[in-house]
């Protein structure tokens, strides 16, 4: 089972937490990214329910002419950058490939078979009454 947790996040500064040891983590140790961008900066988090019935919540930051997506996997933040996609929108972090397409999100480990089952499937919880 997999288990997903958001991460806080400034609108011009992103805050990455490092994965590191337990005794490096216990520390406060992290990374400070600064995004310039000559348009506005648009910051927007979505919450996914998935089919485990886990909530994910994904944090997508638009600072042309970068665009990515914090995607917690097994209880840690990665950033995920876009990349060509036929539809939909394509984020990719190390083995990981986050896929979101019209309120749908798959998250894969591409370090797996083709034919593999996703890691998750999700679909956008709309907060429209």
């Amino acid at each position: 089972m997999r288990h997903f947790h958001a991460l806080p996040l400034a609108a011009a500064a992103l805050l990455i937490t490092t994965g590191l040891s337990h005794a490096q983590a216990t520390t406060g140790a992290s990374l400070s990214l600064t995004l310039e961008s000559a348009g506005d900066i648009e910051r927007r988090i979505v919450t996914y329910q998935c089919e485990d019935e886990q909530a994910l919540s994904v944090q997508y930051v638009n600072a042309a002419p970068n665009f990515l997506a914090i995607v917690p996997v097994d209880g840690v933040n990665h950033v995920f950058a876009t990349t060509i996609s036929a539809s939909g929108a394509r984020y990719v972090s190390g083995p990981y490939e986050w896929w979101s397409h019209q309120g749908e999100g798959t998250l894969r480990d591409l370090m797996q078979d083709e034919d593999a089952e996703p890691l998750a499937t999700c679909t956008e919880v709309s907060n429209t009454p």
